[in-house]
């Protein structure tokens, strides 16, 4: 992975108070594939259930955070009696390189994976430089 971003890691132990103080609350560590071009970096986060409105994504000076709950819905009138698949809450965060632009982050999401698009900062991408005969 390169220097431009960095992860650190934020699961909770089950049990423990997330940010809003509601004991039992773990969050899951989604998993993402990080790509590097020259004009920046794409980010990939498998988000399995998030709705639109129970993702979040935001900046804070260098640190880009990933917020996101997701959502089943069973039959209308019908109780559950037994159920395996757990609804996550998922958190995740990274550090970002001064040589990105976080103020262009682009962000889709689309059938389950969130899609960012972090591109470098005009100082920071490669350029040639003409080289004059004298």
């Amino acid at each position: 992975m390169s220097n431009d971003i960095q992860k650190t890691s934020n699961q909770q132990p089950a049990g423990a108070a997330d940010a809003a103080g509601t004991a039992g609350t773990p969050f899951v560590i989604p998993p993402v594939d990080v790509f590097e071009d020259e004009s920046g970096i794409t980010l990939l986060a498998d988000l399995p259930g998030v709705p639109r409105d129970g993702l979040s994504v935001r900046v804070d000076g260098d640190s880009l955070q990933i917020e996101a709950n997701a959502a089943t819905h069973g039959p209308q009138d019908m109780t559950l009696l037994y159920g395996e698949a757990q609804v996550p809450a998922y958190r995740r965060r990274f550090t970002l390189s001064r040589e990105l632009d976080s103020s262009a982050i682009t962000a889709e999401l689309k059938d389950g994976v969130l899609r960012l698009v972090i591109p470098r900062s005009e100082a920071a991408k490669p350029r040639r430089i003409p080289v004059n005969v004298g």
